[in-house]
């Protein structure tokens, strides 16, 4: 099973714990949100391929790296997941942004999908997918079943949050993908949620209970 990575830099530490503050109100924990999916999207575009090109600058000419031209595409899973987009798009102004939607039966805890929507040449891309939470592990796994079924091959998946049950699912159905989180917690409770975690992220990033 590959190992999660785990991003603990001290800029991602600071910004998740304010997150999981009870008291940090609802324009604050989307900022924060969007700027910890910033950090972690770095971090995950590090292996981007490059290629040699000729620049002139204001004082000679010479060769410089830049992108190798691979397409990206990030897809967030509603509702919480949109909190992370704009952060991804801060960095890759240029990647297209595609839609699915589950929720979660509070009896079973199994993804139920409502919606999916993707570009069209999503196959040709390397694709995100964001989630602040990766709690039982069912709505990622899911999620990434149905964009592999639209042709998808090269996957990662991004949370700010992880339970350990949560990465054990998501590796057992989909062993290829990498997992980016910002922390690890302890475990689940008897209602699914991640413990310490934050709560429900997308109540808390949209303001509604």
């Amino acid at each position: 099973m590959k190992e999660p990575m785990i991003l603990d830099h001290p800029l991602i530490k600071h910004k998740v714990s304010h997150l999981r503050d009870i008291n940090t109100g609802t324009k604050e924990f989307k900022e924060l949100v969007s700027e910890i999916a910033m950090l972690m999207c770095y971090e995950a575009t590090r292996d981007m391929p490059t290629e040699t090109v000729e620049i002139t600058t204001p004082i000679t000419t010479d060769k410089f790296e830049v992108l190798a031209g691979r397409k990206l595409a990030v897809v967030p899973i509603l509702r919480a997941g949109l909190g992370m987009v704009e952060g991804v798009l801060n960095l890759i102004p240029a990647a297209k942004v595609g839609h699915i939607g589950l929720y979660r039966d509070p009896t079973s805890l199994e993804p139920v999908e409502y919606y999916c929507k993707l570009p069209a040449d999503i196959s040709e891309r390397e694709v995100m997918v964001v989630d602040p939470m990766l709690a039982t592990g069912g709505s990622a796994a899911d999620a990434i079943t149905q964009i592999k079924k639209r042709g998808a091959k090269n996957i990662k998946f991004l949370c700010i949050i992880a339970a350990p049950e949560g990465i054990k699912r998501l590796h057992e159905a989909h062993p290829d993908v990498d997992i980016y989180a910002a922390a690890l917690d302890k475990c689940l409770n008897d209602h699914g949620y991640i413990v310490p975690g934050l709560g429900d992220a997308g109540d808390r990033i949209f303001g509604t209970k």
